[in-house]
């Protein structure tokens, strides 16, 4: 059914129909009985896939990725599509529009999207108002980043603004140093200053009263020395975690014609064609940490294949994005009753 859907919603700009679907959930969740009803469609209640990772209870492994509900504002309706948990963001400080349109780009022949969005979101002020009204008890991860016009030699500032203003409304932040679409900002990638970032967050995680785990979203991109550092990192800033992995600036084995893919221009790729390097990436830090932390698998997961593919090679948790735009919100479920017939 979902293809059927699929076929008529592919003809038209992506970022456009990714704003009315929005708008058809939430009308939908405001009629009675709708969201019970996709409960009963779409989520798979077993105790046995119930995860406690770095503190936290999880209904069940699977979440939806950061990028989907930027601005919190689908977090209670997507609650009933079966996710385990749901990271809103990125979120900045400032509002900003983001990057010029178009750019949010299909790539159908490989299952994949190009996207330079560039943090367009409307501004820590508004979501903290919208996670304020949660319904749901559905767990929700906070991913955080700098505004545009923010040096970095100035982004902890940013980081932390997000930080103090989500921690009452959120159970996990996720740092984003790794998006493409955002000048310099995968600078911050590199030891030092990433360091100093993390540590900057923990001085003001340890004050509270009950810290919350920091994970840090990474890029497929990284080399294995990179990958070396992050472990490092992890151990001695004593962050909770890694997410594994952003998308991606590498375009090689396409089978988008290169004329298309190059009219597209820059961006980060999601879908399909990330699948193996995403998983590449978990597996190396989870062998080569000895399973120290917790990874959360996300890149490419379409089918509940590659899903229990990122788990056997490292990852603890799992998110969706681009699958669940390419296969529907029934991935969700083949996923967790893959899990359950293991």
């Amino acid at each position: 059914m979902y293809r059927i859907v699929r076929f008529f919603l592919f003809f038209f700009n992506p970022e456009l129909i990714h704003h009315i679907t929005f708008k058809i959930i939430k009308i939908g969740g405001m009629i009675p009985g709708k969201m019970w009803l996709w409960r009963l469609i779409f989520k798979v209640k077993d105790t046995s896939l119930g995860r406690e990772v770095f503190g936290l209870k999880f209904d069940n492994p699977v979440g939806l990725a950061a990028g989907f509900d930027k601005d919190a504002k689908l977090f209670d309706e997507l609650a009933s599509f079966g996710f385990g948990f749901v990271e809103i963001g990125t979120v900045t400080p400032l509002p900003q529009d983001g990057n010029p349109k178009p750019r949010l780009f299909r790539l159908k022949d490989d299952s994949g999207l190009i996207n330079r969005m560039g943090f367009n979101n409307q501004g820590i002020e508004l979501v903290v108002a919208r996670l304020r009204r949660k319904k749901s008890d559905i767990i929700i991860g906070g991913n955080i980043g700098k505004n545009k016009d923010t040096p970095n030699e100035e982004a902890e500032n940013d980081y932390a603004i997000c930080f103090e203003k989500l921690f009452p409304y959120v159970d996990y932040f996720a740092v984003n140093v790794s998006s493409p679409n955002t000048p310099g900002l995968r600078d911050l990638q590199e030891k030092e200053p990433l360091t100093a970032l993390l540590n900057s967050l923990q001085v003001l995680n340890n004050k509270k009263e009950k810290r919350k785990p920091i994970l840090l979203k990474i890029a497929p991109d990284l080399t294995n020395e990179q990958l070396d550092d992050i472990i490092v990192i992890v151990a001695g800033t004593k962050i909770d975690g890694v997410i594994a992995t952003n998308t991606t600036i590498d375009r090689s084995g396409l089978k988008t014609a290169k004329n298309k893919v190059e009219v597209i221009g820059n961006g980060g790729l999601s879908g399909k064609p990330v699948t193996l390097r995403s998983t590449q990436v978990i597996k190396y830090l989870a062998d080569k940490s000895n399973r120290a932390f917790p990874i959360i698998g996300v890149g490419g997961i379409h089918t509940a294949e590659d899903a229990l593919e990122k788990l056997d090679a490292g990852a603890t948790l799992l998110q969706v994005y681009t699958g669940f735009i390419y296969e529907g919100p029934s991935l969700v479920k083949r996923i967790n009753k893959a899990i359950l017939k293991r």
